[in-house]
């Protein structure tokens, strides 16, 4: 029996990462970058995305700043025409970029709902819809779309716990939907990631989190990275609509 390679490579792919100047984008496009993927740095800082770009050109790939606001989708449309003029296409979509407003039910704005409801589910959509016409054309393309535990709930974020519970049911339609053209649609719900957010918890607190995980530990931006890269390589080709919780086992159990 001639059995394919633990990762398929992902060499000489195009990727769009977005929110990827730093955190779990940062770590998903490095990684890629080191499986051979030119890699597309989509983030609204642009000294951050700057960054992320310096690193993916050190591992010999070519890489595309892009500061693209992908809530707006003109502008979504706009960084995928962007790429196809750079690179020719896209083959793998990250949809990562996300903000958090968090806030009682009680106390909630509208305001913040807008925003994160707007940043956190529309820009997925934009993107996903500007993304997958382009891979339907050539009937080849993986989108992965980050979505959180906290879809399952989460005290003080009604609006960033709708959000991500919509990036899951978007994810299963469009899986259902475009897998006939062959493009394979997932979902990665981190946990308690060490990352830029959740440094600013205080320690006792954070303790606390850590805690009620069954690894006890938090997790690494390098670990959902690792994730990623399979799931976006065609060792993953029979795995489509799914969405995998990468928490330490936080919500295992009852």
């Amino acid at each position: 029996m001639n059995l394919p390679p633990l990762l398929a490579s992902i060499s000489g792919r195009v990727a769009i990462v977005t929110g990827s100047g730093r955190g779990i984008g940062a770590a998903i496009a490095i990684r890629l970058a080191q499986s051979g993927a030119d890699i597309v740095v989509n983030d609204i800082n642009p000294e951050n995305a700057a960054a992320t770009a310096k690193e993916v050109e050190s591992l010999g790939q070519r890489s595309m700043i892009s500061t693209h606001d992908i809530s707006n989708q003109k502008s979504a449309q706009d960084l995928l025409q962007k790429t196809k003029t750079t690179f020719g296409g896209v083959d793998i979509l990250i949809n990562n970029a996300g903000i958090t407003r968090d806030s009682l039910l009680h106390k909630l704005s509208e305001e913040h709902w807008d925003e994160v409801i707007r940043v956190n589910l529309k820009g997925p959509f934009n993107m996903g819809q500007a993304c997958a016409q382009e891979m339907m054309t050539k009937k080849y393309g993986k989108i992965l779309n980050i979505s959180s535990v906290a879809f399952n709930g989460n005290i003080g974020q009604t609006n960033y716990s709708a959000a991500k519970a919509g990036v899951v049911g978007m994810t299963s339609t469009w899986a259902m939907e475009l897998a006939k053209y062959n493009i394979n649609v997932n979902a990665i719900a981190p946990g308690f990631i060490d990352s830029v957010l959740t440094q600013q918890i205080p320690n006792e607190i954070k303790q606390k989190f850590i805690d009620r995980i069954p690894l006890k530990r938090m997790g690494k931006p390098e670990d959902i990275a690792s994730l990623a890269a399979f799931l976006v390589s065609d060792s993953s080709s029979y795995l489509t609509g799914q969405c995998i919780s990468m928490d330490g086992g936080l919500t295992t159990g009852v």
